[in-house]
């Protein structure tokens, strides 16, 4: 005897991508597109009623064996609401009308932030036998991530160090990586791997391999070489933008001389400073040509320069060359 489908689904978490495809998968199994789009509803958590919510989800569907009624943002929602008698009934009234769902109903509770163990309709998703919960959260390894939706998704392979660079820019954002995937299996065409010199060429976040470069060149007193690298990202970006990127990379300079200062090692940096490992390697090659005081006077000066064009002070792009002149010499 096969197994009882779930007639109420609570998938949860702050992995987006992977959670609307979850949403779409369910949708494409539906069947035919002409009955499916009959038999699929989709509401607005902070508009609808539970027990409108449930009422979709208990009409009979036309021409098919089951009914999917997709809700966004409810059971938070209802958390929020929670405070006063009217949410906390609510939540009562959504859970028991849980229980006895058709058969035929597939209602799929959408929250794009993870909902606290504790909460009603999670606990009766994990505990009624109609119930189905998933938690989206990132990756544990974003890069190898990287390398399994391109070889899945797009039938091409992606060399490690360039899906480690590009796991490095994107952090846990899937649906930035899928773009980028998508327009690099483009451009190799299934001939050959994605290499990191195509993350390079094409892809968005090459700014931020530029300004790792310029930061190193800053480091070697290469002041002619940090020009050249800050005036080719200025042909495609703000200043103001660059300038935020260079105050990050510096921050997180100074979190990393601090770590090793105080005795932490090269592996522990990662963790403890909140970035992925290959940030990580390249902060520890990095950080060795500066002292923590150089770098916080750099810090500061990049703070009041910041100050200055978001004022007016100073025109954004002089205020790069002058950074460059400062801290180079």
């Amino acid at each position: 005897m096969a197994p009882r489908a779930p007639t109420f689904y609570v998938l949860h978490g702050s992995d987006d991508f992977s959670l609307r495809a979850q949403v779409n998968t369910m949708r494409a199994q539906m069947g035919d597109p002409a009955t499916a789009e009959l038999n699929t509803t989709v509401l607005d958590g902070r508009s609808v009623s539970p027990a409108a919510a449930l009422a979709a989800a208990r009409a009979m569907p036309f021409l098919s064996d089951k009914r999917l009624v997709i809700v966004e943002g409810l059971l938070s929602w209802l958390v929020r609401k929670a405070a006063g008698k009217p949410g906390k009934v609510a939540l009562e009234e959504l859970a028991a009308g849980l229980a006895d769902l058709p058969p035929h109903a597939r209602l799929v509770f959408v929250e794009t932030e993870p909902l606290a163990e504790r909460h009603p309709i999670l606990t009766a998703a994990k505990t009624l036998p109609g119930g189905f919960h998933k938690l989206f959260g990132p990756p544990p390894n974003v890069g190898v991530w990287i390398r399994n939706h391109a070889r899945e998704a797009y039938g091409v392979e992606i060399e490690p160090q360039a899906a480690a660079a590009l796991a490095a820019v994107i952090d846990t954002d899937l649906r930035a990586a899928d773009n980028e995937i998508a327009k690099l299996a483009t451009y190799v065409d299934g001939a050959r791997p994605i290499t990191l010199d195509d993350l390079k060429l094409l892809t968005v976040y090459t700014a931020e391999a530029d300004v790792f470069e310029m930061v190193d060149a800053i480091g070697r007193r290469d002041g002619d070489t940090a020009l050249r690298l800050i005036h080719r990202l200025l042909q495609d970006d703000e200043p103001l933008r660059l300038f935020g990127m260079i105050v990050r990379q510096f921050r997180l300079l100074i979190l990393a001389r601090e770590h090793l200062n105080a005795g932490g090692s090269p592996v522990e940096l990662s963790q403890a400073i909140g970035v992925h490992p290959f940030v990580a390697k390249k902060l520890t090659e990095q950080v060795r040509a500066f002292s923590l005081g150089q770098l916080e006077t750099i810090y500061r000066y990049l703070l009041d320069t910041d100050l200055a064009i978001k004022t007016g002070k100073v025109d954004g792009e002089l205020a790069l060359d002058l950074l460059i002149a400062g801290v180079a010499s």
